[in-house]
């Protein structure tokens, strides 16, 4: 039976939308592109003769007479530039309606339910501001208060971040599913609440990848829906569970880092992963499948944080682990290698960017070739239905 593999590698865009000033980027953004250009190369062999460089001039990115997948630029119809927008839309899901974002910080209203309901006993911060920052800032006052540090971005995120050695984990999770039921009581269209766990080690806040969970508005119908409503599997590795809110998804695997979700992916491609221990439900499910893989450290620990040294090697780590999975694929097999918006590290800000992203769509029977300028992230989700269905 057919299988569909979705690679995102979050927040790789290749060019700012024409749209991009309505969202305060600038036209000079394109995270993939600079972030080259910054590192005067990259070796990315394997995209590379997939036909990534044929897309555009990347430093380091050959173009190929012989792409031995098809390639090309979309542009995003949703209004938006999160990760949850670009995941959905990906998946087949338009956002017409932007999610609300709070540049001066979260309502009182919303603050005092939930400082109630978490019986938390108050909040530190609400306002919007970098993860790393913020909890350097206030650690010296949560550890002496135990109030949550409450924040939010230029993205629509109400995020929940606290020392794990002084509040429990679950009591953070507990937290989150809290802010995430007022936020849907209240309407607030809030795209996610995101659990941010950290530890002080060796005196610096460090945030735990690991633990942290996103909380998603639940999406309507999207691809996934329809393969696991079909009875096939739809496997998510990384966040994917996160942010589709479970919905369409049968297993799950949450990875601490790109390379436990590569390695994880590899599992999957070659039938090696334990599905009985991390599905839903014990039931027999079909052969059609569809593996869904977020690589998130491009965007978390790159992006946001303006290093594009460490983007260019995560982005070299991925291409190593590609040579093995295009090895590893079947002729029964469509993978697709995407972004789901833009990071320049390069650019003044810590926010993700209003970028076009590449496809790279690959089977072995298939010929490479030019698919130009596709208007929308959901063409990944009419590749997968015309090669499953």
């Amino acid at each position: 039976m057919k299988r569909a593999i979705i690679i995102v590698i979050d927040s790789m865009g290749i060019g700012a939308m024409p749209d991009c000033r309505d969202f305060n980027d600038i036209p000079e953004c394109n995270t993939l592109k600079n972030v080259c250009e910054f590192n005067h190369g990259l070796k990315l062999p394997n995209m590379a003769k997939m036909g990534l460089g044929n897309i555009q001039d990347f430093e380091g990115l050959p173009k190929t007479a012989v792409p031995i997948a098809r390639y090309g630029t979309m542009f995003e119809k949703s209004k938006g530039k999160d990760t949850t927008t670009g995941h959905w839309e990906i998946a087949g899901l338009i956002s017409e309606k932007p999610f609300a974002t709070f540049p001066e910080g979260f309502p009182d209203e919303l603050i005092e339910k939930f400082i109630k309901e978490t019986n938390c006993g108050g909040i530190l911060a609400n306002i919007p501001a970098s993860g790393t920052a913020i909890i350097a800032e206030l650690n010296d006052e949560h550890q002496r208060t135990k109030f949550p540090i409450v924040y939010t971005s230029a993205d629509s995120v109400f995020q929940i971040a606290v020392d794990t050695d002084l509040i429990p984990l679950e009591t953070l999770y507990d937290w989150c599913h809290i802010a995430r039921r007022l936020l849907d009581e209240g309407n607030y269209n809030v795209s996610r609440v995101i659990a941010r766990p950290y530890r002080v080690i060796d005196g610096k806040p460090t945030r735990i990848s690991k633990d942290r969970r996103d909380y998603s508005m639940a999406p309507k119908h999207t691809i996934l829906d329809d393969i696991k409503n079909k009875g096939g599997k739809v496997i998510a590795i990384g966040k994917i569970e996160d942010i589709f809110a479970k919905k369409g998804i049968t297993h799950a695997i949450h990875t601490g880092s790109n390379k436990e979700g590569l390695e994880l992916t590899i599992k999957a491609v070659k039938n090696e992963l334990e599905l009985d221990k991390i599905a839903y439900e014990d039931k027999n499910y079909g052969e059609t499948t569809l593996i869904f893989t977020n690589l998130v450290d491009t965007d978390m620990l790159f992006g946001h944080r303006n290093d594009a040294p460490g983007y260019g090697k995560a982005l070299e780590e991925i291409d190593r682990y590609l040579e093995i999975i295009l090895k590893e694929v079947t002729d029964e097999d469509l993978l697709i290698i995407t972004a789901d918006h833009g990071c320049d590290p390069t650019v003044e800000g810590t926010d993700h960017t209003r970028e076009t992203v590449p496809v790279l769509v690959f089977n072995k029977k298939t010929q490479g070739g030019d698919l130009g300028k596709l208007q929308g992230f959901d063409n990944v989700a009419k590749f997968i239905k015309d090669w499953i269905f």
